[in-house]
């Protein structure tokens, strides 16, 4: 084919991803981005089929389907100049590429989980690398790896372990549609954290492509590179294109459980020793509190207890009814089965669902939601536990997650990894605060409650500095909306999510991106720095 077919095709993609006030810079910055792609693209691998504009058909499907707030997807968000859906991992380095020389901004999606959309939003030009088409798993049980792409999501990687083998798994959070490679590169929390640790913990090697378009392993990268992509955000150093894992053991059959305590069934109580026996109990034993405002008249709140043992009913009741007899475990709250069906059981699946739900990229809900986090070192007390209760009753739109630490947590450094929370800490919570389509046009309102909550449980969590979880993204604690933020600014977050480990963050940083090419709204920021204008 002509090159002049080449520039027709790519020129009938182009349109206004801009307001009208912008619309000739925007369709100047699309037409060099786009022309470039083409003049990167291999013969044997051709991106056209990759690249998703306004002006094709399935543009918004291909953008909407892996955005998962509801907040983020309304007429007024800003949209791409375009998508472009890898692949090969020449794709990747032409997008990289024209990116850089087009100075158009560049997001990175994987699952859409991203608590504040910066996988798919900005304030300035900018096209989406989304991954989903990256996504082959390789699991070999003779040493017990799995190499997984950057567009796999964790059913996925679920299921296809459990298909290897039914004593295998690995460490990874408990929502089904989450993006393997935004999860692990923030660390990866699930119910497995007090067995074997963050997901972090348990990969062992990954290939990342920068700023140069070449493919680097744990190797070619070094140790220090290495270290900062588990946990201290992969966006911010270049695209991780895949992950080695180690796999972890677990038995045929484990328990799940199920447990429920209003305030007048003893929930302060029970919520009080839940603290003191929570980062004690055997490793095998992870247990979530929950708790809720309940509906009706009259008002009141729900404790909601939920857990897994790696093991049988009859030796967890023996270990609960021991340690922790408040809670009052019965053989009825306790249901047994395999550790692929557990992944089920804690998204709230039905029971009976076969796993093969797990490779449906598309089915779990989407919702409005805003989400901050705390870390909690010190026990809540009795008198500060009612008072956390009563104002959940009074507010009414906030959910709280409680998830324990301790177990193989407290063994390992805080230095490990990049997420420094490990040993002391009882426990993180997680806010959210959810809206239904109806009630969204109290957004705001319901965000300023989420915000005013936050700080009311100021005296009973991690200060100086108050502690975040870097997988619940928060940009209340911390932003430049052109992602441009010095490290003065950045500080703000960065200490906030890494502690001491933020200065180690910022100088590889400063090694592999010295232009801060990659960048997002609390991303890993170099200093002193060389960063593009904000268009």
């Amino acid at each position: 084919m002509t090159s002049n077919y080449y520039v027709m095709l790519f020129s009938s993609l182009i349109v206004l991803a801009l307001p009208a006030a912008g619309a000739q810079i925007s369709d100047t910055i699309s037409n060099s981005f786009l022309q470039c792609l083409h003049k990167n693209s291999l013969r044997s691998n051709p991106i056209s089929q990759a690249i998703y504009t306004p002006r094709n058909t399935s543009y918004i499907n291909v953008l909407d389907i892996y955005a998962r707030n509801l907040r983020f997807m309304t007429p007024q968000t800003a949209k791409p100049l375009a998508i472009i859906a890898a692949m090969h991992e020449s794709h990747v380095r032409a997008v990289i590429m024209c990116s850089n020389q087009t100075n158009v901004l560049l997001r990175i999606r994987c699952g859409g989980h991203d608590y504040e959309a910066l996988s798919y939003t900005a304030n300035v030009p900018f096209v989406i690398l989304d991954m989903f088409n990256l996504r082959s798993i390789n699991i070999n049980l003779e040493d017990e790896t799995a190499w997984v792409e950057g567009g796999v999501l964790l059913g996925e990687l679920y299921y296809w372990i459990a298909e290897k083998s039914s004593t295998r798994a690995f460490p990874a959070g408990i929502c089904p549609t989450v993006g393997v490679s935004g999860h692990f590169s923030g660390g990866g929390y699930g119910n497995l954290v007090r067995k074997y640790g963050l997901s972090v913990d348990n990969i062992l090697d990954a290939k990342i492509m920068g700023l140069d378009g070449i493919v680097k392993d744990r190797k070619d990268m070094g140790e220090d590179l290495f270290w900062a992509i588990r946990g201290g955000g992969g966006a911010s150093f270049g695209v991780v294109l895949a992950w080695k894992l180690k796999l972890v053991e677990v038995p045929e059959t484990v328990t799940v459980l199920t447990v429920n305590r209003t305030l007048e069934q003893g929930a302060v109580d029970i919520v009080y020793e839940w603290q003191s026996v929570v980062t004690i109990l055997p490793d095998d034993i992870f247990l979530r509190l929950e708790l809720w405002p309940t509906d009706g008249f009259p008002k009141t709140m729900k404790a909601t207890f939920i857990g897994m043992f790696l093991g049988r009913t009859e030796s967890l009741l023996e270990i609960m009814n021991k340690q922790f007899p408040k809670l009052g475990l019965t053989q009825n709250d306790c249901t047994e089965m395999k550790w692929i069906e557990s992944v089920l059981y804690w998204d709230a699946i039905p029971q009976g669902t076969k796993p093969e739900v797990l490779l449906d990229r598309e089915w779990h809900k989407k919702t409005y939601l805003k989400s901050k986090s705390d870390f909690v070192k010190k026990s809540v007390s009795k008198q500060g536990l009612q008072h956390i209760f009563d104002k959940i009753i009074q507010v009414g739109d906030i959910i709280m997650q409680w998830n324990p630490y301790g177990g193989r947590m407290n063994i390992i450094s805080e230095s490990a990894v990049p997420l420094p929370h490990r040993a002391g800490y009882l426990f993180k919570i997680q806010y959210l605060s959810y809206w239904t389509q109806n009630e969204n046009g109290n957004a705001n309102q319901k965000i300023q409650i989420a915000r005013q909550f936050y700080e009311f449980m100021a005296p009973y969590v991690t200060n100086s500095p108050r502690e975040a979880f870097f997988n619940y993204r928060d940009l209340d604690i911390g932003q430049n909306p052109y992602c441009n933020a010095s490290y003065a600014q950045a500080k703000a977050y960065g200490v906030r999510y890494f502690k001491g480990n933020f200065e180690r963050l910022v100088k590889i940083k400063n090694a592999v991106d010295p232009t801060n090419f990659f960048r997002n709204e609390q991303s890993i920021p170099t200093t002193p720095s060389r960063r593009p204008i904000a268009t």
